[in-house]
């Protein structure tokens, strides 16, 4: 590895010093550009800083000091589109962008990027940006959020961060990111293949098309390798170049001059028009994939020495030899100093203490830095107004889905932050018109209909909440969701944990699911599973299942998304959306009045709710397992079992000393579960009673089989029933 690291800079220092260097692929000088001398010397400096960077952190791992050595090398050319740009754009960068970082950290003063970087390097606890929780180009300061994307999973909330800027200007919102601001986000040739890409900028050119502006600068930085796989010649091009609502722009990456000149007018056409560009920019890969990287074996040889030989340090030592800038002498000084320079702050920064403990570690899983409440109060005639074609209903009980819709009627007249976003959630009301007349009452700019795409509405609620929005998104079934689930996992989730807090993403993210729809739909729209979402840290997960609770858990998500910055999944059971009758039809015992803002409880309860209180059966249970249960409850007490019913209502964090108070009180525990026996809550719940207490109830499972749900009446042979309930119980009591 140092071998391969004293071959770069000696051939570096070698051809230089015989100005032995690469041809040019046009013909500009600096002042063509608008770019002074200094200034050339400057971008020069970076990339040299860039470089070393990487062969520093090669060195440090075979010291065992440093741990991830994806590098930029190759890729230094991203320095001049920095500068093309202001460092308040947001930038969603890619791990070969170090140039680009560096550069951008040159525009803010109080910058210490090489330290900085280095710290993250060697997974120091004073990484100011991951606190060394891993190796990630990112800095509040300079607008950049941490990002280990390796799969162009970035992209969907770039798009939504563009979305955001013009919508804050028509909604007079003062977002993170100034109105006439462009976000830049940069991705490489092989990753333009992935879903994410391709939706995310099928998303923003659909949007562009309709006149909608987008200020989007999408980078491709084309090395023609993904790994060991090599893009086809021309491929990106041809996919790119003559796409409906999208600018495309070309340029050699290897000449920061081109480079330059062909950002400023992405630029231009993204901050002046708020038209998408998609910058094209070619690139070379020196020093392989990774440290780990062997690339001699899918590479010739001479392909190897034909493509480090088109570096571009030396496509930029060409420029400043022969526009008489500095002498090869000078331009080997900078080099071997930067050199010396990085080794001193590598030293430093390895030295530097590490994270040691779990607690440490997970402290910023949980966002701590929150924020004051930004409602505001709304006069009895504002809400008058709102609730105009409800004023008859108002004073009568409602089902879930009515009491749902209420709820986000007075929250939205609260919160002026609060924009939601998904299919058809507009003038149709969503597919069961649980969003019915918002849209009329607040607007399309904060109803919004998207495409028909999962990774563009969680992407587009990512990008609003980094500009200062509070988002709810809508998910149309609960199956849809596996379309799009890293953007829940891998970009909203973990962004407090790689940015030790400094960026969040605030959100309700309302999902339609769970079984029971009396035949409706098969598996893709009678989901009973939500185990993705259960290992998800941080993640809170909300489960009413009567409209009662609904109101108070949806009040209290946007609380916890508001002022705690945190993340919320509601999931709402559709076959409760319309329930009225609970034991007999007509007894209206699964309606609830509705409790306007200035009459509810403002606190948050995360806590469970207990009917009955019987000591006999203790069943614990949620979203249609209460319903159930609720009914088998009455039905055993005719035979003389008394059950209380424990409805969990919050799914992740559990209640714990709340379940375990209720589980000591009862002589037998039934968990009514209607996710499958395999990966269900009621595994963790089972697990939890055991753990916690000593003289443990006999306990039983009510689950759903390890099935998918089948169509029509059969979905109820694989569903737990009131009988299941009701002969489980009274097998545990004889």
């Amino acid at each position: 590895m140092s071998d391969r690291n004293q071959l770069v800079k000696e051939n570096f220092i070698n051809f230089v010093r015989a100005r032995t260097l690469p041809k040019s692929t046009c013909v500009l000088s600096p002042s063509d550009v608008g770019l002074s001398s200094a200034e050339v010397i400057d971008l020069f400096e970076t990339q040299v800083m860039s470089r070393h960077l990487d062969l520093q952190s090669r060195v440090m791992q075979k010291k065992g000091q440093s741990f991830y050595t994806i590098g930029s090398s190759g890729h230094e050319g991203n320095a001049a589109y920095a500068k093309a740009f202001r460092p308040t754009d947001m930038a969603f960068l890619h791990y070969r962008s170090a140039a680009f970082v560096i550069q951008r950290s040159k525009q803010v003063p109080g910058q210490t990027i090489l330290y900085d970087m280095l710290l993250s390097f060697a997974a120091s606890k004073d990484d100011p940006i991951s606190g060394g929780r891993h190796k990630v180009l990112g800095s509040k300061a300079l607008a950049i959020p941490p990002q280990t994307s390796t799969i162009a999973s970035h992209l969907p909330k770039a798009m939504g961060a563009a979305f955001s800027i013009p919508l804050a200007e028509r909604l007079a919102h003062q977002g993170e990111i100034p109105n006439d601001g462009v976000i830049i986000c940069n991705f490489g040739d092989a990753s333009s293949n992935h879903s994410t890409t391709q939706g995310a900028i099928n998303s923003t050119a659909w949007a562009a098309y309709q006149s909608i502006p987008m200020p989007i600068v999408f980078v491709c930085e084309d090395n023609g390798i993904g790994i060991s796989t090599a893009t086809p010649e021309g491929w990106i091009a041809a996919n790119y170049a003559n796409r409906a609502g999208l600018t495309y722009l070309y340029c050699d990456g290897l000449n920061i001059l081109d480079t330059y000149q062909t950002a400023k007018k992405a630029e231009r056409i993204a901050r002046e028009l708020r038209k998408p560009v998609f910058l094209h920019i070619r690139t070379v890969r020196i020093l392989g994939h990774a440290g780990s990287d062997a690339e001699f074996v899918y590479r010739d040889i001479a392909d190897i020495t034909a493509t480090e030989f088109q570096d571009p340090l030396l496509h930029t030592a060409r420029i400043i030899l022969e526009n008489n800038i500095l002498m090869s002498k000078e331009l080997i000084k900078i080099y071997q100093d930067v050199e010396s320079r990085i080794a001193v702050i590598a030293e430093n920064a390895a030295s530097k203490a590490k994270l040691t403990s779990a607690e440490a570690i997970m402290a910023s899983i949980v966002p701590q830095n929150h924020k004051a409440l930004s409602s505001i109060a709304v006069s009895d005639e504002t809400r008058a107004a709102i609730f105009s074609h409800e004023q008859h209903n108002l004073p009568k009980k409602q089902h879930l889905a009515k009491l749902i819709n209420w709820t986000l009627m007075d929250l939205m007249a609260e919160y002026p932050s609060i924009v939601m976003c998904g299919e058809d959630i507009g003038k149709k009301g969503g597919v069961y018109n649980v969003t019915a007349k918002l849209c009329e009452r607040f607007s399309k700019n904060r109803v919004i209909n998207t495409l028909l795409d999962e990774q563009t509405i969680l992407g587009t609620a990512i990008g609003l909440a980094h500009n200062g929005f509070l988002p709810i998104p809508e998910i149309q079934f609960l199956a849809y969701v596996h379309n799009a689930e890293d953007q829940i996992r891998g970009e909203a989730a973990t962004l407090p944990f790689f940015s030790n807090g400094q960026f969040t993403n605030p959100m309700v993210i309302r999902i339609a699911g769970l079984a029971y729809q009396k035949g409706f739909g098969g598996h893709f729209h009678n989901d009973n599973s939500f185990a993705v979402f259960r290992d998800i840290p941080g993640l809170i997960i909300a489960c009413p299942s009567n409209g009662a609770d609904a109101v108070e858990m949806m009040r209290a998500s946007v609380r916890l998304a508001q002022e705690q910055q945190r993340m919320v999944i509601f999931l709402e059971p559709i076959a409760l959306y319309m329930a009225k009758d609970l034991h007999q039809e007509g007894d209206g015992l699964w309606t609830f009045e509705y409790q306007a803002p200035a009459l509810a409880d403002q606190s948050i309860d995360l806590g469970v709710k207990v009917a009955g209180s019987g000591q006999q059966v203790c069943i614990l249970t949620y979203g249609n397992g209460n319903y159930l249960s609720r009914q088998a409850q009455a039905k055993l007490a005719e035979q003389g079992i008394d059950v209380r019913v424990v409805d969990l209502r919050w799914l992740a964090p559990l209640d714990e000393p709340g379940i375990l108070a209720q589980v000591n009180a009862c002589e037998h525990v039934i968990i009514v579960d209607e996710c499958r026996q395999t990966g269900s809550i009621s595994e963790a719940l089972v697990t939890l009673i055991h753990e916690q207490i000593s003289q443990c109830p006999k306990i039983k499972r009510v689950t759903a089989s390890d099935s998918f749900i089948p169509l029509g009446a059969a979905a109820y042979e694989v569903l737990p029933s009131v009988e299941n309930i009701i002969a489980a119980a009274k097998e545990m009591c004889q």
